[in-house]
């Protein structure tokens, strides 16, 4: 691939094709590298005017947690070319598996695609495989009976919009989208090797999600899939008596990468403390530990031993 990109920057103008082949070059090493962390950018203003609810961060959460992947960051921002921009940019550069919800529509403030063609310097191209499922698996709506794919019409611009993706041409098309259901003519557009963007509606994003799921394993910390652990210590404690240990605790750890928390409560008679990280025998062997010092008790719901006042 690295050499194939260099014989086509030969044919560029210098200053052009030098940043080509370093972008080219980055998308190519993105696609292929291990997955430690991850980020979530919800794009609309539906969400941030409150007329939307947001369930597509927490799904996005609990999938990374799942697959042993550490969730850094989760932004909402709005149907905003600048902040788009800027914000793909910045993720796409820090962390190693980026996922975009929203702002893929037919609609003019639809423009999600556009503007991240624009944070890498690429331009919008029809991918003509996306657009010959769309025929063939988008039924015609009642209020459009007329409408013909063949004849250029407003509708079917607007089609096109969803189906114009951002387009390298130095790298393979696979590397650029790819469809992951074969009942579903939803492409997941994939740019600079490691964002990849998806639909806003909860229950695509989260089948595309759930489909791409093989795609990544093998590039995961454990191949296998095996995510973190949350382990879940029950307490009579209030937060001020166990945050000494936790603390001592917390630095002992923090080397095996465990994350120790507490969480209050409020108006219960017990607390949680919480152990989270990768290593299973470690965590295991601080179970009695962690027990004893916090006068508690590992359960797998934080309500499991609420007294019967507690748990109406």
């Amino acid at each position: 691939m690295l050499t194939r990109l260099s014989q086509l920057t030969r044919l560029l103008p210098s200053s052009i094709s030098q940043r080509a082949f370093n972008m080219s070059s980055s998308a190519v090493h993105n696609y292929t590298k291990t997955i430690h962390t991850a980020a979530c950018l919800i794009i609309g203003d539906e969400v941030l005017g409150g007329k939307t609810i947001d369930t597509n961060s927490a799904y996005f959460a609990k999938y990374c947690f799942a697959l042993g992947i550490q969730l850094k960051k989760v932004e909402v921002i709005a149907d905003d070319e600048g902040e788009i921009i800027e914000a793909v940019r910045r993720m796409s550069h820090n962390y190693d598996f980026v996922v975009t919800s929203g702002g893929i529509g037919p609609t003019h403030d639809d423009i999600t695609y556009e503007s991240i063609a624009k944070a890498f310097g690429l331009k919008l191209k029809l991918h003509q495989a996306a657009f010959e499922r769309m025929k063939k698996l988008t039924k015609p709506h009642p209020m459009q009976l007329q409408f013909d794919w063949n004849t250029p019409s407003p509708r079917l611009t607007a089609k096109l919009r969803m189906v114009g993706l951002p387009h390298d041409e130095n790298l393979p098309e696979e590397h650029q989208a790819t469809f992951v259901a074969d009942d579903m003519w939803v492409p997941i557009a994939v740019v600079n090797g490691n964002v990849y963007i998806l639909p806003g509606v909860p229950r695509l994003f989260e089948r595309l999600l759930e489909h791409l799921k093989p795609a990544l394993l093998p590039r995961l910390t454990n191949p296998e899939g095996k995510g973190i652990y949350r382990y879940l210590i029950s307490t009579p404690l209030p937060e001020s008596v166990v945050a000494p240990y936790l603390t001592d605790l917390a630095t002992r750890t923090s080397s095996r990468g465990i994350k120790v928390g507490s969480y209050p409560r409020w108006g219960r008679k017990r607390n949680t403390v919480t152990l989270v990280g990768t290593d299973k025998d470690f965590m295991d062997s601080l179970v009695p530990e962690v027990e004893q010092n916090v006068q508690g008790r590992r359960v797998s719901q934080e309500d499991e031993l609420d007294p019967p006042s507690d748990a109406e």
